[in-house]
């Protein structure tokens, strides 16, 4: 059995607008509990693995519902903190025709800026298989360092470290230039999801200076994803490309965090600790299988409003790649 996969980061309330006034802005917007980390932990656990969420929450009413909703996915909170020294973030997402969000962010001040690296549990990481991560845990230099101690720790324990970029630019501060903060970050990770915008944000120098600066590092496996076109994944020694799913989009919101949750969950299934991951990339039939699955789960989940409603279970999963097999 998989042991845990542990997801740090932020925790907040996506508001989804419904409606539109003659004007063309939202009439409403009903609260969803979101974060691109939690995200991943709820899409592990829906698939049946075995989620951690590691993060800050306010002692506030937006604090319980996420605590609760993440105890009802099934994802262990044992590493989740709280704060009475601020509140629990927010976000607004409007959707346009075709599913694609836009954000509008209430952080910082938020509760999940204020977790250090005294709040981790050693426990969690002895128990971690992935500790799992995003750029939006360092947008804020303290919070920052706290991300990259969380992900040494995890290497040291031996678990693999996952890093999503998932670049939100409304959540770094105005004039910060955010690659010099999350190279070292990316250079930590063992595993690198980009979408095909986040390489080319990166590429101020061409992709394959991404590439050398990410195996100077410890990334054994980069996979770049780009809606329902193919996705590419690359290590040191090989490189592809794999077709994914087209669907007809309802809310993209969660879409990227559900393909990384089934991503890391195949990944744990198959014990790729980062002393092993060089030889599952190189078994291309297992490692295609492992794309697909993760493909299908970020597919099924464009197809629902919502974000951790969104997260489909496994027989959702394995239903839908045998229908569009």
């Amino acid at each position: 059995m998989s042991r845990t996969i542990l997801c740090f980061g932020e925790a907040l309330i996506d508001f989804h607008s419904e409606g539109s006034d003659a004007f063309g802005f939202p009439r409403s917007f009903v609260p969803f509990a979101g974060g691109a980390p939690a995200n991943v932990a709820v899409a592990v656990a829906r698939l049946g693995g075995h989620a951690a969420f590691a993060g800050m929450l306010g002692e506030d009413l937006f604090g319980d519902f996420l605590l609760d909703s993440l105890r009802r996915a099934g994802v262990d909170t044992a590493s989740v903190a709280r704060t009475g020294e601020a509140n629990t973030a927010l976000a607004f997402v409007a959707l346009d025709a075709h599913g694609e969000r836009s954000f509008s962010f209430y952080r910082p001040p938020s509760a999940d800026l204020l977790f250090r690296p005294e709040h981790f549990q050693a426990d969690s990481f002895r128990e971690a298989s992935v500790f799992h991560v995003c750029s939006n845990s360092m947008t804020e230099p303290a919070l920052a360092e706290t991300t990259r101690e969380g992900m040494r720790r995890a290497r040291a324990a031996g678990a693999l470290a996952s890093f999503d970029l998932n670049l939100r630019p409304a959540l770094w501060p105005r004039g910060v230039d955010p690659r010099p903060l999350v190279w070292p970050a990316l250079q930590l990770a063992d595993v690198v999801k980009l979408s095909a915008e986040e390489l080319a944000w990166l590429a101020v120098d061409g992709e394959q200076a991404v590439l050398d600066q990410l195996w100077e590092g410890h990334t054994r496996l980069l996979v770049v994803t780009d809606g329902d076109k193919s996705l590419r994944w690359f290590h040191p020694d090989a490189e592809g490309e794999l077709p994914v799913y087209a669907v007809p989009a309802v809310d993209t919101t969660a879409a990227g965090d559900a393909f990384v949750g089934g991503l890391l969950l195949q990944l744990g299934t198959l014990d790729a600790a980062p002393d092993r991951l060089d030889r599952l990339v190189t078994e291309l039939p297992r490692l295609h299988a492992t794309l697909r699955f993760a493909a299908a789960c970020g597919a099924l989940t464009v197809t629902r409003q919502g974000s951790f409603t969104a997260m489909p279970d496994e027989a959702e999963v394995l239903n839908f790649m045998e229908t569009y097999a």
